[in-house]
């Protein structure tokens, strides 16, 4: 019996599976030689489809019928009008009885044109935003690159800006995301393989690392892992990223996401991969390390000194968001003895005729700090802006003259919401948040013992994960000198002569051994 409805479940999920890949799929059949055909069939698969544009034209001294088709709004209208119609116009008068071959190579001014024989391809390129021209009597069509939509112009990105730095972002368009990579890496090594994924959508996905510096191993895990996405649409960067992770169960990100074209390149510089999704500004690079997630790219814009010390704030800012309220509402609660007595005597008359536990009043302060944050980001800039600001401030000073919280634990709060912002990553940050919530709830039950252990299970469960075969606490466990010279601290680049033992393993040497520089002995006095 367990059999049979193994059996079944089995056969059921294949139909699903079947159909799943069926949805969205065009006809396997080839092109007619009968333009007519050709026609009626594409009306059908388009009806309804007011955007769908079918131009007739005539070719050739004969007056040969011929039909262009494409979607208005993603094509080029000056190339459609400059180069296709002016080029049709002209082997009107040159050509006797045009074909394929012919119109490819004597006529089209056009630099990309290919030809096809399936019906499949010929809807794949219109709605790619290509257009497509089929000559009567020819059961060929010719596929033209005109693809030509409204796009955003580069801009500074949003989530990563830098004081000092490339002002360049990726945009939605993927071509001009790849030729951002390729101004930055010029030579024939940088890869780009692309892929369509989206039975649907068709999207556009592209892996691009650099030959002889990304382990074969990590490629074709990455292409094996993509290869067995199978799903009706691809939206974001974000559907590929929970579809190829190792964990994704867990809170921590394994997969970086960046909008810096400065960042991607550094990152392929040093043996990861990265993947672009057309209609997505984010690019995902892998793999990634815990500590990776904590460096920004204005560290390398700096000089190591001061790259150095905004790190080290940035590692002190990091444990305080995750574990500066769960120690104020343990040492209050508990611990109250580790307190010196004057400071002691102030909390205490701060929270004199606070009604709520220390816990519960640290919850509230919470919840209302992250309703902020998140009312701030959705609404309007301008708006949002203002509603973060005066809002955090108006309700925290109502709530302590109320007496519903103490002004320490307002300062708390506080001190924790910019600590989390300067966390650069945005998915790291958000993990920490939810792990405040759970370190809180523990000091409040457990005191120092319950936020150590809580604190314990997270190292655990992070030398537990792995990004693509990588620890994700490497370098520091397992242990490397070598690679803790970019980790903690920022060392000069004229010390950084390798790449990262993990990722960089086919090509370890970046830069000639020792580059410090050193004054000319022609320059020295006395």
């Amino acid at each position: 019996m367990l059999n049979f409805f193994m059996k079944r479940n089995r056969k059921k999920e294949k139909m699903n599976e079947n159909q799943t890949l069926e949805a969205g799929g065009e006809s396997e059949k080839q092109l007619s030689n009968n333009l007519l055909e050709n026609k009626v069939e594409l009306e059908n698969m388009f009806a309804n489809c007011s955007d769908i544009y079918f131009r007739e034209l005539a070719v050739g001294k004969q007056h040969t019928p011929c039909l262009l088709i494409f979607i208005q709004g993603m094509v080029d209208k000056d190339v459609i009008n400059k180069s296709v119609m002016n080029s049709l116009m002209t082997c009107q008068k040159e050509v006797e009885q045009p074909d394929i071959e012919e119109i490819m190579t004597a006529c089209m001014q056009i630099g990309d044109v290919q030809d096809f024989t399936m019906f499949r391809d010929m809807v794949e390129a219109i709605l790619t935003g290509d257009s497509v021209l089929l000559i009567d009597g020819n059961s060929a069509g010719i596929r033209l690159k005109t693809s030509g939509w409204p796009k955003r112009e580069v801009t500074e990105p949003v989530t990563e800006a830098v004081v000092k730095g490339p002002r360049e972002g990726f945009t939605e368009n993927i071509n001009d995301n790849t030729a951002f990579l390729r101004r930055k890496i010029k030579t024939a090594n940088l890869k780009m393989e692309s892929f369509t994924f989206g039975n649907v959508t068709k999207t556009t996905v592209t892996i691009s690392y650099i030959e002889g510096i990304a382990e074969a191993n990590l490629i074709a895990e990455v292409k094996s892992r993509l290869g067995r996405i199978k799903v009706d649409s691809v939206l974001e960067s974000t559907y590929i990223e929970e579809l190829i992770e190792d964990a994704p169960s867990t809170l921590f990100p394994q997969i970086e996401n960046t909008e810096r074209p400065d960042k991607v390149a550094a990152s392929l510089l040093e043996g990861r991969v990265a993947i672009l999704v057309d209609g997505s500004p984010f690019a995902l690079v892998l793999p990634v390390t815990f500590t990776q997630l904590l460096q920004a790219s204005e560290d390398y814009y700096q000089r190591y000194p001061f790259a150095t010390a905004v790190r080290l704030i940035r590692f002190l800012f990091t444990f305080l968001a995750l574990l500066l309220p769960a120690t104020y509402v343990a040492v209050v609660t508990y611990h109250y003895e580790m307190i010196p007595t004057s400071l002691l005597i102030s909390i205490a008359g701060t929270r004199e005729g606070v009604p709520f536990p220390a816990f519960i009043e640290a919850v509230i302060m919470e919840i209302t700090f992250e309703a902020l944050r998140e009312a701030g980001v959705r609404l309007p800039r301008p708006v949002g802006q203002a509603v973060s600001i005066v809002g955090a401030l108006v309700i925290g000073q109502a709530a302590v003259e109320a007496g519903i919280v103490s002004p320490a634990m307002v300062i708390v709060v506080a001190l924790t919401g910019i600590s989390s912002f300067a966390i650069p990553s945005y998915s790291l940050a958000f993990a920490i948040r939810v792990l405040r919530f759970i370190m809180l709830s523990l000091s409040a039950f457990f005191g120092f013992y319950g936020m150590l252990l809580g604190l314990l299970a997270v190292l655990i469960h992070l030398a537990s994960i792995r990004s693509f075969g990588v620890p994700y606490l490497s370098p520091v466990a397992p242990f490397s000198m070598q690679d803790m010279k970019d980790v903690i601290y920022r060392s000069p680049w004229w010390a950084m002569e390798d790449r990262p033992a993990l990722t960089g393993r086919n090509n370890r040497r970046r830069q000639k051994f020792y580059l410090k520089p050193r004054v000319p002995k022609t320059n020295k006095q006395g």
